[in-house]
């Protein structure tokens, strides 16, 4: 048994050795990573780091503003792509690899079936996204096989709504693009009538920050209906979604992360993953979903495996090492899904968030080391990380249509400094990070290594202490927990504070008897993240143990 721990990576700019960029700049003149590049190496070094899975990030073809027609790709109007790469969530083929990838683009798919078979080889399991909400306004799939046909060529434009259409529509309105003064455009882009928007937008003029690079697929619901349900028969859209699914599970995909997953159906998701299991049992299914109402509903009757926990635990970890929320509140955070933790998949970096080390989270990637303790040693449930995260990106630069925001880009090409510092021009050993870089890669390796080999953190119980803390423990910046398994007994502390302190932990009889634990006159303590013994202690109920926590970290103690 081990705990999945996914490693999320953007190929573009994963393996992407260029260090020019330039704002806005195009794929000749920043360079884009290939899925060649992702070597045996790589991935050797990403499972060494405590990965038990990657998650390709826009891996399938999406819209650009690189003119790929000379190789029978369709060009992509750029008043409806945002950035020159174009977002991995505007997918145009869904059964196509995205040129950008690849290093010989009539053999696209060929090399993306090869980084598959390296990435099993290498230990690890393949995560693909599966954008079922939405797709490109102009998309058109020139790879799909014989005898499918496309999503929306069958569709009767002149209905607003129909369970037989795989899009909604607005009669007699002309689609209107945003304003932009990003690009350079001649060529204006008609589309009548128009499609809805893909985030529920149902005018013919969405804004800028509306998803207007994309629309909104039909799954039955008749949103201007009353939200009437229309799925008998199937409509079509459910069929060739599922059809989709099939085609990638032959390419040995392991695991799809479900892209806004709860503004699809759930009779749909039901459906279709029992569909996909009776020929693929094995795989798994990710939502990204941020309706805590909708979360047991996705669960028990979408048949996901795992959702995200965003509006819960990754906002309220933020909150305490950001923004000085009270630490003791992490407690309400895992006690309102207790029932289902073991599904709750924890980070604190993806594609979508801001990354740790910018200016607007932490200014540190360190600073977040007691969070991740947490994020990580808590409970049995699945972890992420985002590439780039255990060498401090801070995500600060002004790259294009992304803009200064704190995030790694998705739309622009660019090259990412602490990742070609790691990667070494494709050696990826590291030699040009620095010594703090290295010193937090080092310390994510060991604690992710750690959530493997110790059975107490990868299948074991959890007590949380904080209910039961003297006035002497400092609930706004301290968190403590236990988790044992067998004989194995861990105390895990996080200090939120910016100077060393010393925790006052007390460990009550309940603790004792929950986890089978034998008082003891003495113990001696190791430090599993530091390295050695921290001493040794008296183990008996409501006796406090003093431990020194130094500033923004977290320990893991085992209790020998």
């Amino acid at each position: 048994m081990s705990k999945h721990i996914i490693y999320q990576l953007l190929p573009r700019t994963f393996a992407n050795y260029n260090e020019t960029r330039k704002h806005n700049g195009s794929i000749a003149e920043n360079g884009c990573g290939k899925l060649n590049g992702i070597t045996t190496k790589a991935l050797r070094e990403i499972r060494a780091l405590g990965a038990t899975h990657v998650w390709y990030t826009g891996v399938i073809e999406h819209a650009t503003c690189t003119d790929y027609s000379a190789y029978g790709i369709r060009q992509d109007n750029p008043l409806i792509v945002k950035g020159r790469a174009g977002s991995p969530y505007a997918v145009k083929d869904y059964y196509d690899i995205d040129p950008d990838l690849a290093e010989d683009v009539p053999h696209r798919m060929e090399e993306f079936e090869a980084l598959v078979k390296r990435t099993h080889k290498a230990g690890l399991l393949v995560v693909l996204d599966f954008v079922a909400n939405h797709v490109a306004r102009q998309y058109h799939s020139d790879a799909k096989p014989a005898g499918v046909r496309d999503l929306g060529e069958d569709d009767h434009p002149e209905w607003a709504f129909s369970p037989l259409n795989n899009f909604y529509y607005l009669p007699g309105q002309a689609f209107r693009t945003p304003e932009r003064t990003d690009i350079d455009s001649t060529e204006a882009y008609e589309e009548m009538p128009a499609k809805v928007t893909g985030n529920d937008c149902f005018t013919a003029a969405p804004g800028r920050d509306d998803w207007y690079e994309t629309v909104k697929l039909n799954y039955g619901v008749f949103y201007q209906g009353g939200m009437e349900k229309q799925f008998n028969p199937l409509p079509d859209t459910w069929l060739k979604m599922r059809d989709i699914l099939l085609f990638w599970c032959r390419k040995g995909i392991d695991a799809f992360r479900c892209d806004m997953a709860h503004m699809v159906p759930v009779e749909f998701w039901g459906w279709v993953t029992r569909e996909v299991r009776e020929q693929f049992p094995y795989v798994e299914f990710i939502a990204e979903i941020y309706d805590p109402g909708l979360y047991r509903s996705y669960l028990y009757e979408g048949g996901f495996d795992y959702l995200y926990d965003k509006t819960g635990m990754y906002d309220y970890l933020r909150g305490v090492s950001s923004k000085d929320w009270e630490a003791q509140g992490i407690t309400r955070q895992w006690q309102n899904v207790e029932d289902i933790r073991s599904r709750m998949l924890y980070f604190l970096e993806n594609h979508d968030e801001q990354r740790i080390a910018s200016g607007f989270f932490c200014g540190r990637g360190a600073s977040a080391e007691p969070a991740m303790v947490v994020a990580a040693c808590l409970g049995n449930n699945p972890l992420l990380i985002y590439a780039g995260q255990e060498t401090g990106e801070r995500g600060m630069d002004m790259e294009g249509f992304s803009g200064m925001d704190g995030r790694t880009t998705i739309f622009d090409y660019w090259g990412v400094s602490s990742l070609q510092a790691w990667a070494n021009g494709g050696k990826f050993d590291g030699q040009r990070l620095t010594g703090e870089q290295r010193e937090l890669r080092d310390w994510y390796k060991r604690l992710l290594n750690l959530t493997q080999t110790e059975p107490a953190l990868r299948e074991g119980l959890m007590f949380d202490l904080m209910y039961v803390q003297g006035p002497d423990f400092n609930r706004w910046r301290h968190y403590a927990f236990l988790r044992k398994e067998g004989d194995e007994t861990l105390l895990i502390l996080a200090n939120f504070d910016a100077r060393e302190e010393t925790m006052r932990v007390v460990i009550p009889p309940a603790a004792f008897a929950y986890l089978e634990m034998e008082p003891q006159e003495r113990v001696e303590l190791t430090d599993l993240l530091g390295g050695g013994s921290y001493g040794t202690m008296p183990l008996k109920p409501d006796v406090a143990l003093h431990i020194d926590v130094p500033a923004w970290k977290g320990m893991i103690l085992k209790i020998n």
